[in-house]
């Protein structure tokens, strides 16, 4: 069996991560920007991890309430943060749509394996909830899930997005300084 479809997003934001580094032209506005896009997605993130039982149980509580992907939706401000610190215009742009073209189609994979795994609860849930646009109103599901819990933020291993984001953010603020 070969490599699954996040090993492959994971390999090809690296293989673009040095192209990236070397176009971008990082300011201190940009990259300020950049930090309050990319902590908002760190922290929905963070919330989310802390909410799901991967494999386990269909996840309702914190974020899950109010849409169905908060993972998908963090990863994307998170992104969408550092190419807007890289300072050039066009890649936010770029960024937006390598990231639809991807996670359309793991998205796709993600409900169709839901639907599978809980059937009926899942199409409740997926017919009240939206996708990646948060309702203002949260979802009240007959058997709600508990919200965040630490031991599963470090379960699911969420420090290394923010560890990810320390290093990138980093590496522009150096570029910044180093190479004016």
């Amino acid at each position: 069996m070969g490599p699954t479809f996040r090993t492959q997003r994971l390999r090809l934001a690296w293989l673009l991560a040095l192209p990236f580094l070397y176009l971008s032209r990082p300011s201190p506005r940009m990259i300020l920007l950049g930090v309050l896009f990319s902590l908002s997605g760190l922290l929905l993130r963070a919330r989310a991890a802390g909410s799901i039982q991967k494999d386990r149980e269909l996840a309702t509580g914190g974020p899950y309430n109010r849409l169905r992907h908060p993972l998908f939706l963090g990863s994307f401000l998170l992104g969408l943060g550092l190419a807007l610190a890289g300072g050039r215009w066009w890649f936010p742009i770029l960024f937006s749509s390598l990231f639809v073209w991807l996670y359309h189609r793991t998205i796709q994979a993600e409900e169709a394996e839901l639907m599978r795994r809980f059937g009926a609860g899942y199409e409740s849930y997926r017919k009240e909830v939206p996708a990646i646009v948060p309702r203002f109103r949260p979802f009240i599901p007959s058997n709600p899930s508990p919200g965040f819990r630490f031991w599963l933020y470090r379960r699911n291993k969420e420090w290394q997005a923010a560890l990810g984001a320390l290093i990138g953010f980093g590496l522009l603020w150096a570029k910044m300084f180093l190479l004016g």
